[in-house]
């Protein structure tokens, strides 16, 4: 592959270029071991023991014992330091020196590093940003039953979680399940896939037993780490292999529906193991392995979006509500898409009670999403490192992930992921003060599909709309004959009947006929179905989801600090090429036409690869005044994508220190966010409706630019037509054709934020408490999102034909009627464009932390996010998708007696509007508990673990069309450091 190929000889020359430096060959190695316990006896786990100006460094076990392999010259310093304790040294005379530590505890912050905000290690207190660290004894305290379950209980973060295999976090307002503004980094390595357009954090990442630490950054991060982070990052950092040794094992097995609604109580197990090892502290290994398995969530929330009274459904029928409502569209059920003007029929000629009726407007039935998506899912993963000292500063690694997933995440559609799999390869070189890192991930989606064609073509297979519409009518008119007309008493059990003779005959869930004709749907990669208009499509129609991608990406930093002297220098880049191979149905070459981009060639593929790519750099300046009181930073970034203009982002700040426990900071700085891939170059044909990327060259032939009509008013100027005309004739349409409203979609641009933050960190009462609180301020300018538009067949906007073209009877060519004249049709395109309006957010977070009793904690933080009124409507509704105010309170203690420990957290949230283009309601507030209670016994290396998140199963969703969430029950068990030659008390 010939990108691939040039990317290795890129970083290979990286590599080579790196500064490097050689050792002489020092004393023969030797071990030395020890003990650290806090002041009140109790041995402290997880404390980094490291000699002084080195990077030679390890852990204590869960005995709060530590061995640590070095060739150092003999006397040197080790530097004892553990999250919540204050640092100490211990001169090391010779080899033989008994060493066992005090350590006494301090503010949980005060001395705490952090690396995310500045791309290089500061004290967190003095972030020229707001960042939150979760420590790795944090995140064992946590209740929740992983890892990353414990990112909820951030300040200011807001989880969405589309699957128990997918967990996606956002800061700071415009939240969705496909998060395309918050990045994700595990170790470094971008953790959004690349086709599907999801952050895979928790599914491929690291495993509960390797994970070392979590930063994030809410809020514009772009200035350092480029166009994915304009809301924030987080960051996810795994165990060193040369710190962490040893073997480690884990299970967990939970239990969830505890209450049988629509699934039965279902086990949840999860399985992992880490084994490390370091040789004379120059090579080291590391392997991990985790294994997932249970039932998800289900999605099946029946509320009706399109109820009667609305304009898309049918208010001159008011006798059709509730379940027996003509265009019923349901948050959880696919094919029924009223809403969208989709999966529709109009029915004429209806008469009620002696009166003339408007057109009836009736959805197809359509299918629900949980007799359509298998609830079992599985998640594995697996990853390996190799690390070699070339000096004690200076680390050769090579790193091998792979993770295969089931669940479900919302796109555009609800999209299930069965198989799917990324794999990473990455290497690093990385020195005191440089870093070369180039890493590829490789992406294939496996068996999975999108819902809703599936639901489409289990319908189409039934029948056609058209002829489903015939029947429908045919049934109506005979139930009126048959019951002496239409009533307003009758006018419901008339449509309920008529919909069961539509039905009749087509696969019911449940049955073998609908098993099998939905195994076939889903392996076929051809979302259309054969009819007169697409003759070479499948008979059945398809479902699957094919994409196949490479990432390759490269990129470097040096700290010139040293060498400039005057202040810190930070400089980097990097460039990014995604390859994605097409498939004809998501990603298409665009070389080809537009009649044979669908086709496959005779060897198969469906063309040329597509390429995709991206530059950056950046440089960050430090300096310090009045005795390190004052720390400003300036920073800027160039991004350059070929198919856009280069931007340069800014970032100023200023962090203000009158004592060392308190910290003003003031910061100003800018961001841009070019389309993700899917943004960019999609090209998918999903229910007749082509989803298109962002890029204008797509444009080319198909109109949707400038030869369109927005959603919006093609809905208006058919309500009017219904309303004014029992026929919905030619005559009353030209009529009203100036309720039509060209699109007149712009060129599209890179998204832009313009940030304003102000924070405060401090200390009080003897290190007792720590508050930490922020406020800012944001802009958008030119928010990326999709309008649907629709553009006439054969014909010019503003033209009788085009306004023709543009009623609901006429969504495929027609012939000519006594009412209406011969229509070529219409096509409907959802694009990816740019907001015409400015958008300004605002909000505040605070957070406090007490230590009031010994080692029992109390903390909470509260959050609260807005967004500014518009006074005028845009092309798309961008969905803020954010509660106003969010908050949680926890109380534990890590040691209540020895060895045992808890904790307890409280969330909530208030209710809030979720508008996307598949889903808009209101998510209701949500109030749930979390508990756990841990107890170690350090004689066997392990750790028990008894808890629940949500303990008393308050069922809720997170976001509109997404799954009810109820109690998770858990109890876990840890053996950690086994082999690690340490022996126990």
């Amino acid at each position: 592959m010939k990108i691939y190929k040039v990317f290795l000889k890129l970083i290979m020359l990286l590599l080579v270029l790196a500064p490097t430096a050689t050792l002489a060959q020092l004393n023969g190695s030797y071990i030395l071991s020890g003990k650290v316990n806090d002041e009140h006896g109790f041995p402290l786990i997880g404390t980094t023991v490291t000699i002084k100006g080195t990077t030679n460094s390890t852990a204590t076990d869960t005995t709060g014992k530590f061995s640590l392999t070095t060739n150092a010259k003999l006397p040197f310093t080790l530097v004892f330091s553990a999250v919540g304790f204050q640092p100490q040294e211990f001169y090391i005379k010779n080899a033989n020196s008994a060493v066992n530590v005090q350590l006494t505890s301090q503010s949980l912050l005060i001395n705490e590093v952090v690396v995310t905000a500045s791309r290089r290690e500061e004290k967190l207190l003095k972030s020229p940003v707001a960042i939150e660290k979760l420590s790795i004894n944090a995140l064992k305290q946590s209740p929740g039953p992983s890892f990353y379950d414990a990112l909820e209980n951030v300040k200011g973060v807001q989880m969405t979680t589309t699957s128990i295999t997918l967990k996606v976090p956002n800061t700071r307002g415009f939240n969705s399940p496909n998060n395309f503004r918050f990045m994700q980094l595990a170790d470094g390595v971008d953790m959004q896939s690349a086709t599907l357009g999801v952050p895979l954090g928790n599914a491929i990442g690291p495993t509960e037993l390797d994970i070392a630490s979590i930063e994030i950054t809410p809020g514009a991060a772009a200035a350092l780490y480029g166009t994915n982070a304009i809301n924030g990052l987080s960051n996810l950092f795994t165990k060193d292999p040369f710190r962490y040794q040893g073997l480690s094992v884990y299970h967990r097995t939970g239990i969830n529906h505890v209450d049988g609604i629509g699934v039965s109580p279902s086990a949840l197990t999860e399985t992992a193991v880490r084994y490390a090892k370091a040789f004379n502290n120059k090579f080291a290994f590391k392997i991990n392995a985790s294994y997932l398995e249970g039932k998800d969530w289900q999605s099946n929330t029946r509320l009706d979006q399109n109820p009667t009274n609305l304009k898309t459904a049918n208010p001159a029928y008011p006798e059709l509500t509730g379940t027996s409502n003509a265009a019923y569209d349901g948050w959880n059920k696919y094919g029924d898409d009223a809403l969208a003007g989709s999966n529709t029929v109009s029915i004429k000629g209806i008469v009620v009670d002696g009166v003339a009726r408007p057109n009836l407007t009736v959805a197809r039935t359509g299918y629900n999403e949980v007799d359509l998506v298998d609830p079992k899912v599985t998640n594995l993963k697996l990853d390996g490192t190799l690390a070699y000292k070339f000096t004690p500063n200076t680390t050769l690694s090579y790193t091998y992930r792979y993770g295969k997933m089931d669940g479900v995440f919302q796109r555009g559609n609800k999209i299930s992921l069965n198989g799917a799999t990324v794999q990473n390869h990455k290497v690093e070189l990385k020195g005191k003060d440089f870093l070369i890192r180039g890493y590829e991930s490789i992406e294939n989606t496996g068996n999975s599909f999108n819902v809703k064609p599936l639901a489409d073509n289990l319908d189409l297979n039934h029948a056609s709309n058209s002829a489903w519409g015939t029947t429908y009518k045919n049934a109506l008119t005979a139930y009126a004959t048959a019951n002496g007309g239409l009533t307003s008493a009758n006018l419901a059990a008339a449509n309920n009947a008529a919909r069961t003779a539509a039905d009749a005959g087509r696969v019911e869930p449940g049955t073998p006929a609908f098993d099998a004709l939905r195994s076939t749907i889903i392996g076929i990669n051809n979302w259309d179905i054969k009819s007169s208009l697409i003759p070479n499509a499948p008979v059945t129609g398809g479902a699957a989801l094919v994409q196949k991608s490479h990432l390759f990406n490269g990129e470097a930093q040096w700290d010139l600090t040293s060498k400039v002297k005057v202040v810190d220098l930070l400089v980097g880049a990097d460039v990014r090429v995604y390859e994605v191979i097409p498939d004809g149905n998501n990603f298409v070459d665009f070389s080809r036409s537009i009649a044979d981009r669908n086709t496959p060639l005779a060897d198969g593929s469906f063309g040329e690869n597509v390429i995709y790519k991206k530059y950056g750099a950046f440089t960050q300046v430090t300096k310090t005044f009045f005795d390190e009181k004052l720390k400003l930073f300036g920073s800027v970034r160039w991004d350059y994508n070929p198919y856009f203009d280069p931007k340069f982002t800014p970032r100023l700040a200023a962090v203000y220190s009158p004592t060392q426990n308190h910290n003003f900071r003031f910061t100003f700085q800018n961001g841009y966010r070019f389309p993700s891939l899917f943004e960019a170059l999609s090209y998918v044909n999903n229910g007749r409706v082509k989803r298109v990327g962002s890029l204008d060259f797509i444009n080319n032939g198909l109109g949707y630019l400038d030869n369109s009509y927005t959603q919006q008013s093609v809905t208006a100027f058919n309500n009017a037509v219904k309303a004014q005309s029992t026929t919905g004739d030619d005559a009353t349409a030209l009529a009203n054709r100036s309720l039509l409203k060209v699109a007149d979609l712009p060129k599209a641009r890179p998204e832009q934020i313009t940030s304003f933050e102000v924070g405060y960190k401090g200390i009080f009462f003897d290190n007792k408490i720590f508050l930490d609180v922020d406020a800012y301020a944001n802009r958008y300018n030119g928010f990326l999102g999709q309008v649907q538009v629709f553009v006439p067949n054969g014909t010019t906007v503003g033209t009788d034909a085009a306004v023709l073209s543009m009623l609901d009877i006429n969504r495929d060519p027609t012939t000519a009627t006594s009412t209406n004249v011969a229509s070529a049709g219409q096509s409907r395109y959802r694009v990816y464009t740019n907001a015409k309006n400015i958008y300004n957010n605002y909000g505040s977070s605070a957070g406090l932390t007490y230590n009031f009793y010994k080692r029992y904690t109390v903390s909470g933080n509260v959050s609260f996010n807005k967004l500014k009124a518009q006074q005028t409507s845009d092309i798309f509704v961008t969905g803020f998708n954010t509660p106003e105010w969010s908050g949680n309170f926890s109380f534990g203690n890590r040691e209540v007696v020895k060895n045992f420990g808890f904790n307890i957290v409280y969330k909530w949230q208030q209710s809030y509007l979720w508008e996307s283009p598949l889903v808009t309601g209101t998510v209701d507030a949500i109030h749930t508990v979390d508990a756990q209670v841990t107890y170690r016994v350090p004689v066997y290396y392990a750790t028990f673990k008894i808890g629940a998140s949500n303990i008393f199963n308050n069922r809720f969703i997170q976001y509109a069309g997404g799954p009810t969430i109820g109690g998770l029950y858990y109890a876990s068990v840890t053996l950690d450091g086994l082999l690690s030659g340490k022996k126990q008390d």
